[in-house]
């Protein structure tokens, strides 16, 4: 038995030709949801193709472990920050002194890690006012950050389409930007593109409902697409439903090459060198 059937997981997909990254995952949050570990994560996702991982910390415990597991596994790369939904709740429920507390201690690991993100504006799990204002003062503070360590800028964004683009025009985005899980429509992925962002597809964009999204797809020059997982959510077709895990990035992958009609080598390639742009170099043992 293998440790897939004893978790009750997913199969393994079919191999790719060609290797490819796993845009932006969470092993931590993986492990919690489904009990996979994080070396089985890399090890699982490897046997398909997926040869790299970008491990996203949206607090301070999963950014210690994101650092942790880069330092250990060279295909990982780290990627700090404070979700902003976890800034709109530590300043709303301790005040402003544990926020800044909380954002001093995650840019001291900024140094170490490959990007600074996930962060941004999430307007669908935070209304109300007050924890807008937390979320736009974390988001300019992590765009600062990236600037001053030149490192790529990794985008939340939910329902706060204007907003985003309002403030990283305001501030200056910083050379590399990649607009994770991206929701867009069409229009938002040109406004995107224009600024030079990369659009980083998940999941979603495999299900029946995902229309504009895949029209978003469609719009997208081949140069600025990546692919994601969001691990352990937003599990693409044909599993949908269930946990998810980098190597089910697979069927993401297969699922765009064939939307935008390349051959599926060429796009693993092209998606793979997207994500080396993107984030300013490769990482791992043959950098």
């Amino acid at each position: 038995m293998t440790v897939l059937d004893e978790l009750g997981l997913p199969g393994l997909p079919e191999a790719l030709p060609r290797g490819i990254v796993d845009n932006h995952t969470h092993t931590l949050s993986t492990q919690r949801h489904s009990g996979l570990s994080p070396d089985d994560s890399i090890a699982l996702a490897a046997q398909v193709g997926v040869t790299h991982l970008v491990d996203v910390g949206y607090d301070i415990e999963s950014c210690r472990h994101v650092l942790a597991l880069a330092a250990a596994h060279p295909t990982v790369a780290a990627a700090v920050a404070l979700h902003p939904n976890d800034a709109a709740l530590i300043f709303t429920r301790e005040g402003d002194e544990p926020l800044e507390a909380t954002l001093a201690e995650i840019e001291a690991m900024v140094p170490e890690a490959t990007a600074v993100g996930e962060t941004g504006l999430d307007h669908y799990r935070t209304r109300d006012e007050d924890g807008k204002l937390a979320q736009e003062r974390a988001f300019r503070r992590h765009i600062a950050w990236a600037k001053r360590h030149d490192k790529t800028l990794v985008i939340h964004d939910r329902d706060a389409h204007t907003d985003i683009l309002r403030i990283l025009d305001d501030e200056g985005a910083p050379e590399r930007v990649v607009m994770h899980c991206f929701s867009g429509d069409a229009d938002f992925a040109r406004a995107c593109v224009d600024r030079g962002f990369w659009l980083s597809y998940p999941g979603v964009v495999t299900f029946g409902s995902a229309g504009s999204l895949r029209e978003a797809a469609l719009a997208t020059p081949l140069a600025k697409v990546l692919v994601e997982t969001d691990a352990p959510y937003l599990t693409p077709k044909p599993q949908r439903g269930k946990s998810n895990a980098p190597y089910l990035v697979a069927h993401t992958t297969r699922f765009l090459a064939d939307l935008l009609g390349v051959e599926l080598g060429e796009f693993c390639d092209a998606v793979t060198a997207n994500t080396w742009a993107a984030y300013g170099g490769r990482w791992g043992d043959d950098a």
